[in-house]
């Protein structure tokens, strides 16, 4: 199936990533909130055009590379879901006056928000809440809330959240429990916000976990996930995903056998899988990823126990694998963290059925 290609690069299986776009998209439907995938995971116009369900608008970015990149691809109405700084501002006028489309940009702090009144960006901004996770935003009971959105003025469109701290369970209904409190600290900044007389338009709250379970969405406009595209074995290990849900693998080349040792290595290391293992919390096999079969993506049972720049090694316990898998042989990995490892500068996906999608790297 992929004989002749060179390693370590991203295979993506069209089927299993169509399934979980379409499961993702009936679930927001059903009720009744909208969908604005975040696109740091697969960085990939052919893979938002899926995950979208074919709408060209509302979608999410991390870079601004991404955001030029989806653009220029015909996206419109693009969330850059990261704190903005004066620094970025030349870009995002360039790319809005570029394209003609527009970036929605957050701050989280009475400076930028001075800062992106008197520049002139005229792109729409949204007040990140920190909902417990402590990575940016504020806290929804703030006084420096409404100062924000005063300073904003008519840029000012709404709020927004992230609970990354729901990946710190294998419990859905502690999942839950997250999940209520983010959209409990949104709704409470954007009633805050409405109480002083603005207008609040958006309401985005999301990670994969929360968005998979919240009891209710009432209140929000929008909820944001990416990676349940993909899926991982971080997402396994936290019961949000099945082992047929993964759409993503490394194809890799076995590079050596050191038998004393008892290791074989791969030519795909840090760079190539990332050294997050996270998934490691809950599933203690994972390391840096699951060798599997190059056909039928069935677990070997081995795994990558450690990575160098471009080396991963794999301990072996029983000689036959050096048969199994001779120097030059192939395996596909399932990565732990399916966001870092498809960021490792692979620039195209290999996709199961014979085509190459393109995708962005870099800031």
């Amino acid at each position: 199936m992929f004989d002749g290609f060179e390693t370590p690069c991203l295979i993506l299986d069209p089927q299993r990533l169509r399934r979980n776009a379409e499961r993702m998209l009936e679930h927001c439907a059903a009720r009744n909130v909208a969908l604005r995938p975040h696109l740091k995971t697969t960085k990939s116009a052919e893979v938002a055009r899926i995950a979208t369900g074919g709408r060209m608008s509302h979608v999410t970015v991390s870079t601004l590379a991404e955001a030029q990149y989806f653009a220029r691809a015909g996206f419109n109405d693009l969330l850059y879901a990261v704190g903005i700084t004066p620094n970025k501002f030349a870009r995002v006028a360039g790319i809005m006056a570029e394209t003609g489309k527009t970036i929605t940009l957050c701050v989280d702090s009475i400076e930028m928000a001075q800062a992106l009144a008197e520049s002139a960006v005229t792109a729409p901004a949204l007040i990140e809440i920190d909902c417990g996770e402590h990575r940016g935003g504020l806290p929804a009971e703030t006084d420096e809330l409404i100062a924000i959105g005063r300073a904003l003025g008519l840029q000012l469109r709404g709020v927004i959240s992230h609970a990354g701290h729901s990946y710190a369970t294998d419990q859905i209904a502690e999942v839950k429990s997250v999940a209520k409190a983010e959209i409990s600290a949104a709704n409470a900044a954007a009633g805050q916000l409405r109480a002083a007389g603005m207008a609040v338009e958006v309401v985005s709250i999301g990670s994969t976990p929360t968005v998979m379970h919240a009891d209710s969405f009432d209140g929000v406009t929008e909820v944001r996930a990416g990676v349940y595209l993909f899926c991982d074995l971080s997402q396994l290990s936290r019961n949000i995903c099945t082992l047929d849900d993964m759409a993503l693998s490394v194809l890799t080349t076995v590079i050596g056998h050191n038998r004393k040792a008892g290791v074989l290595t791969l030519d795909a290391g840090a760079l190539a899988m990332s050294k997050d293992i996270g998934a490691n919390a809950f599933l203690s096999s994972a390391h840096y990823g699951w060798l599997c079969d190059t056909k039928t993506l069935e677990p070997s049972g081995l795994s990558i126990n450690a990575v160098h720049q471009e080396h991963g090694t794999v301990q072996v316990a029983d000689p036959v694998w050096y048969e199994r898998l001779p120097i030059g042989s192939t395996v596909r990995v399932l990565p732990g963290h399916a966001c870092l490892t498809a960021a490792g500068g692979y620039g195209a996906y290999h996709t199961t059925d014979g085509q190459v999608w393109p995708r962005v790297d870099g800031w």
